[in-house]
C-alpha cells in the first residue's frame, strides 16, 4: 500500500473516537496532533525504529519513539526476553516480586545521595506520589513548580484563576474542569532559570513545602541556577523534587542532575526506565521517603513484576551500550543536521530541547503549517517525522542518512513556497496545537 494511505487505521480511529473520549488515553497520540487526516494512528508490530501500521505498511520512526519511551529501540530483544521469562513464571501473586528490591538497589547505586525507592506505573502518578510524600515530609501543602508534571489535580490546580473564572490559564488548552476550586492557590509557578522570581515567590508564601521542577526541558539550567534552588529549598525548609520522568537516562546513566552535581531530596523517573514497559520510580533521602508511611500511598498493580523486570534489563543494556551518552550525541548530530540542511536551502532552522528530545522551528514561518507539511511529505518517504526527533540507539547511521536525504527534499520544497502556497497544498488544514509548556 502507498505510504500515507491508511484506510484501516483511519477507519479504526474514527470508531475509537466514538468510544474513547479524545480517541486515545494520551494527548500526544491523538491523530489530529500529527495530521488533520491520514495519520496511520495504530500499529500492528514494531522492531528497532520501525513501526508497521494496520495495513502492514512499514515506517521508520524518526519522530517520537513511543513518545520518548524507547531509547533502546522498539522490541529490544534482551528486555523482551526478560519480560517473557516473567510471564512464564508468573507476573503477580499474593507475595511480592523480588525484582522490586533489586531495582531499588540499582537505582540507589546510580544515585548515591538517595536511600529509598517507591514505584508506580506512569509518570503522572509517580509525580503525584512524590508530591504527597514531599508535602507529608515538609508539613506544608503549597507547591512551587516549573515544568510539566502530568495530569493530576495538584498540578492542574495552577490553572484555576484568581477570579472564579477559567480565563487565566497558565497552560492554555488544559482546562481544569473537575479540579476542585478549593485547590486554588495550592500550586504556584515559577520560571526556569529565574532564581530571583523563585526567591520572591517563597518570601511571599512561607507555607510552600515543596519545590518541584524539571532540571531541563528546553533550555539548560543557567550557571548557579540549580545550586541556587537547592539553597533556597534548604533555607525555606522545602522538599526539593527533581522531575526526571522525561530527562532521565538521556545523557547519563541516571538523572541529568548528576551532570550538574546538585542533589535533590526526591527525584522521579519514568519514560525510558522500562524501554516501553510501564514502570516509574521516585527515589529519595530516607528522612523524606519515610513520610510515605504517614500517608496512604498504595496500589495493587504497582506490585506487578513486569515493570521492574523490564527496568532491570533495560538498565543493563543502557550500561553495556552506553545508551544515554549515545542518544545525547545522536540528538546533537540531528540538531546540527537540521541546521545545515536549512542553511543549504535558505531556511532558518532553530533547534531546541534536550538533544535526545530534539525539536526545531523555522523562523518566520507558520509553525503548524510547517509541521503539517513536513509530516505529510515524510510519510510519502516512509517516515514518521515532524518537527521533533526523539533519539534511540536504533537510529543507525544508514537510517539517519536516509532520513536526512528525505528531509532535504522536503526542506527544499518548503523553502520555495510561501505560507499561502503551503496552505494550498494542505486541503485538510493543519494539525491541532498542543498545550504550552511552562518552560
Amino acid at each position: 500500500m502507498e505510504h500515507g494511505t491508511t484506510p484501516r487505521g483511519t477507519e479504526l480511529w474514527d470508531r475509537g473516537k466514538q468510544l474513547i473520549p479524545g480517541g486515545s488515553m494520551l494527548l500526544s497520540k491523538r491523530s489530529e496532533m500529527h495530521l488533520p487526516t491520514g495519520w496511520p494512528a495504530y500499529f500492528s508490530r514494531t522492531s528497532g525504529c520501525s513501526i508497521w501500521d494496520l495495513d502492514d505498511t512499514q515506517y521508520l520512526d524518526f519522530y517520537l519513539m513511543g513518545v520518548g519511551t524507547n531509547i533502546l529501540g522498539y522490541s529490544h530483544p534482551a528486555v523482551d526476553a526478560a519480560v517473557r521469562s516473567v510471564i512464564d513464571k508468573g507476573n503477580l501473586s499474593t507475595l511480592n516480586a523480588p525484582e522490586e528490591v533489586l531495582l531499588a538497589e540499582r537505582l540507589i547505586e546510580l544515585h548515591p545521595w538517595a536511600d529509598m525507592v517507591r514505584y508506580a506505573r506512569s509518570g503522572g502518578e509517580i509525580c503525584a506520589v512524590a508530591v504527597r510524600i514531599a508535602r507529608a515530609a515538609s508539613g506544608n501543602d503549597k507547591v512551587a513548580f516549573c515544568g510539566y508534571h502530568g495530569w493530576h489535580d495538584w498540578y492542574l490546580a495552577a490553572n484555576l484563576s484568581e477570579d472564579d473564572s477559567l480565563d487565566g490559564h497558565l497552560l492554555p488548552g488544559l482546562e481544569p474542569n473537575g479540579v476542585p476550586r478549593t485547590l486554588r492557590g495550592s500550586a504556584l509557578t515559577f520560571t526556569h532559570n529565574d532564581l530571583d522570581g523563585l526567591s520572591v515567590l517563597l518570601a511571599d508564601n512561607p507555607d510552600v513545602g515543596v519545590i518541584f521542577m524539571e532540571v531541563q526541558r528546553n533550555s539548560p539550567p543557567a550557571p548557579g541556577f540549580l545550586e541556587g534552588v537547592r539553597a533556597l529549598a534548604t533555607a525555606h525548609g522545602a522538599v526539593l523534587v527533581f522531575d526526571e520522568c522525561t530527562s532521565g537516562f538521556r545523557k547519563s546513566l541516571g538523572g541529568i542532575h548528576l551532570d550538574y552535581g546538585v542533589e535533590p531530596d526526591l527525584a522521579t523517573f519514568g519514560k525510558t526506565l522500562g524501554n516501553g514497559y510501564a514502570i516509574t520510580a521516585v527515589i529519595g533521602r530516607a528522612e523524606v521517603m519515610q513520610a510515605a508511611q504517614s500517608s496512604f500511598i498504595s496500589s495493587t498493580f504497582w506490585t506487578e513484576r513486569i515493570g521492574p523486570t523490564a527496568a532491570l534489563a533495560a538498565l543493563e543494556v543502557m550500561a553495556a551500550e552506553d545508551a544515554p551518552a549515545q542518544v545525547h550525541q545522536l540528538g546533537q548530530a540531528i540538531q546540527a543536521g537540521w541546521r545545515q540542511l536549512g542553511e543549504a536551502v535558505g531556511l532558518d532552522i532553530e533547534p531546541s530541547g534536550l538533544p535526545a528530545l530534539a525539536t526545531f522551528t523555522v523562523r518566520d514561518r507558520d509553525a503548524l503549517q510547517v509541521k503539517t507539511y513536513i509530516t505529510t511529505r515524510m510519510l510519502d518517504f516512509g517516515f514518521l517525522a515532524g518537527t521533533a526527533c526523539y533519539s534511540t540507539i536504533a537510529h543507525t547511521a544508514d537510517l539517519r542518512e536516509r532520513y536526512f536525504d528525505a528531509l532535504q527534499t522536503v526542506f527544499a520544497e518548503l523553502a520555495r513556497m510561501d505560507d499561502a502556497e503551503i496552505a494550498a497544498r494542505l486541503p485538510h488544514g493543519v494539525v491541532q496545537s498542543g498545550f504550552k509548556r511552562l518552560n
